[in-house]
């Protein structure tokens, strides 16, 4: 059975370029995606970075909902312990009303940012995170006019009223996520690319522990990878080394000011620690020709039990980008 493939872009921004280039390459991208055949379009959310244009998936998805027709558009994520689930669903039922029966709603609970960026977001109070499970809660009651008479804000209503609320996803990198979307019985996205350890045994979890909800009857998931792929090996592990520079940076507190050149990594001195580094890395991505991106992401299709795999493609050169996932639908739909 062909995989369905989707795409999650965080709008990065090359080095020696733009913000507004890089926010109108993730446009650009979404009309490319959509007439591939790639079923959904996810936008992120990261904040106080140089190399990550998208903070505000809410203002973005309008703006690509109005330039797109088909393919279904979505955060990924946003982070709900930042704001009011109330706000949230508002802006999510504005977007559904504008883009009827094709918004999904990923949240998580990571920071997105550093914490004086958390700071700024919480106007220097302490960010609620221990709220999350209760916001979720929230959140589903004011999509879908919902709230149970016990809760002091019976009655209000997230305004437009629509006909198609939007999906709404739980995102993740470890068993617990895992666990709470089970619980309440919504679709889960494990993010390989973020943690390439324990991803099965947690999408194992929650398949064993779900339980049906008024939202979703049984187990919904995708996983989401780094891929890079190319007309050759070779080429594909060269337009990788850019990602595995960035990475290796970010963990090491470096600034990254945009996503550097393929030959800037090329060029870098890496440590023996560093190289160990990189192909630790490797586990959250999957790089190279047509043939072997298919592959690997068959085997990760059953390794995690699920038909939809999320796409998340950094790379200097836009065109390698588009040129990426051009060949992967290929290599999956013929």
């Amino acid at each position: 059975m062909p995989l369905e493939l989707s795409v999650l872009d965080q709008s990065p921004i090359a080095k020696g370029t733009t913000a507004e280039e890089a926010l109108a390459n993730t446009v650009r991208l979404a009309q490319f995606v959509e007439e591939l055949g790639y079923k959904r379009f996810w936008v992120s959310e990261h904040h106080d970075t140089n190399s990550l244009a998208g903070s505000s998936p809410e203002v973005l998805l309008g703006y690509i909902g109005a330039k797109t027709s088909r393919i279904r558009i979505g955060s990924g994520g946003v982070m709900l312990p930042h704001y009011s689930a109330y706000k949230v669903a508002e802006n999510f039922h504005v977007l559904a009303g504008l883009a009827p029966g094709r918004v999904d709603l990923g949240v998580g609970r990571a920071p997105g940012g550093m914490p004086r960026a958390t700071m700024a977001l919480h106007d220097g109070k302490q960010r609620p995170i221990d709220r999350y499970p209760e916001q979720i809660d929230e959140l589903l009651g004011y999509l879908h006019d919902a709230l149970p008479p016990v809760h002091p804000l019976y009655g209000v209503k997230a305004t437009p009223i629509v006909q198609s609320p939007p999906d709404v996803w739980l995102l993740g990198s470890s068993s617990e996520t895992a666990k709470l979307a089970a619980e309440k019985g919504l679709p889960y996205v494990f993010a390989q690319f973020i943690n390439g350890d324990g991803g099965e045994a947690a999408m194992r979890s929650y398949r064993e522990r779900f339980a049906p909800s008024p939202y979703l009857d049984k187990p919904r998931s995708m996983v989401a990878v780094f891929a890079v792929c190319a007309e050759s090996e070779e080429k594909a592990e060269w337009i990788a080394g850019s990602l595995d520079l960035t990475l290796l940076m970010i963990e090491q507190g470096m600034a990254v000011n945009g996503i550097p050149a393929p030959e800037q990594a090329a060029a870098y001195r890496y440590s023996p620690y560093e190289r160990q580094r990189v192909a630790d890395n490797r586990r959250r991505m999957i790089v190279g020709s047509p043939a072997r991106v298919k592959d690997e992401l068959y085997r990760l299709s059953e390794a995690y039990e699920t038909d939809e795999i999320m796409l998340v493609t950094i790379t200097y050169d836009f065109h390698d980008k588009l040129t990426s996932f051009r060949l992967i639908a290929e290599a999956i739909w013929g």
